[in-house]
């Protein structure tokens, strides 16, 4: 980050996941990222298969991360904003492990589901919390 000329960091939230799924919302979070940087680009390159639907020139590059060197800049700015964003949620959502998982489907947050359920920041559509929403849904029914 010292190093960069500007940066941008974007998501989708939780429902939109679950509304989209996790492709197009990748993809939209990308839209945003971009253009959120105070400089716009000319060219841009992305980890994956695929570009978003945008008006910037650019190429998906599989396996990108290991191969552009600002892919992986860009991937380890991702990782360090949502591990810290995973640390403070552990403290706002107790008892999932957070702080050591990451939200990451661990034994220990598949554990944490099973007895506590799914938080707020949970995707309803990622499969151990559906899950553990079907029992609750059938019984209401």
């Amino acid at each position: 980050i010292q190093q960069a000329i500007c940066y941008s960091v974007a998501r989708a939230s939780v429902a939109e996941i679950d509304r989209f799924n996790i492709l197009q919302s990748t993809l939209m979070a990308m839209r945003r990222a971009v253009r959120g940087l105070e400089i716009q680009p000319d060219y841009v390159a992305v980890d994956g298969n695929r570009l978003p639907q945008w008006e910037y020139a650019g190429e998906a590059v599989v396996k990108g991360d290991g191969r552009v060197e600002a892919i992986s800049a860009a991937s380890i700015v991702a990782k360090v904003v949502r591990d810290a964003e995973m640390v403070a949620m552990d403290a706002k959502y107790p008892g999932y492990g957070f702080r050591t998982n990451k939200g990451y489907g661990t034994a220990q947050h598949l554990e944490a589901l099973k007895r506590i359920g799914a938080s707020p920041i949970h995707r309803r559509t990622f499969s151990p919390v559906r899950a553990n929403l079907e029992p609750q849904q059938q019984s209401l029914l």
